[in-house]
């Protein structure tokens, strides 16, 4: 009899134990990406990459959590890309209260003030969809 008490307390505690895991999993944000169109003056764009990139970078990989996805120009496949000589970057937070912060925290505005020089910016957020 006590064989069988110590199945059901076993059996019962892999239960709880499965319940809780998928409860964690459940309440787990999906990542966030940041897409930032940047619209490069052609005269500028030596200055742009050695001025304000590296920086613009750093100040955004300061958020713990973000990661550095994808830069370069649009290829079209469907529609009409981004204008010629934009450049498109992606990164990726884990959540949206992270890019906000990352995007409005004095070290990223102090730097893009750089930017604004070279370039016009138009950068938006998406949530990932959760698998």
């Amino acid at each position: 009899m006590s064989s069988f008490r110590i199945a059901a307390v076993l059996l019962a505690g892999v239960a709880l134990g499965a319940l809780a895991v998928e409860g964690l999993h459940a309440q787990a944000k999906p990542p966030v990406y940041t897409i930032a169109e940047i619209q490069i003056k052609e005269s500028d764009r030596d200055a742009y990459m050695k001025e304000f990139s590296p920086k613009a970078q750093a100040a955004l990989k300061s958020i713990a959590g973000s990661q550095f996805v994808a830069a370069g120009t649009a290829t079209k496949i469907e529609g009409e890309p981004p204008p010629a000589g934009t450049r498109v970057t992606i990164r990726r937070y884990n959540s949206m209260e992270d890019a906000k912060a990352a995007y409005s925290s004095p070290e990223y505005l102090e730097v893009r003030k750089i930017g604004d020089k070279y370039a016009t910016f138009r950068v938006f957020a998406i949530e990932a969809v959760s698998q």
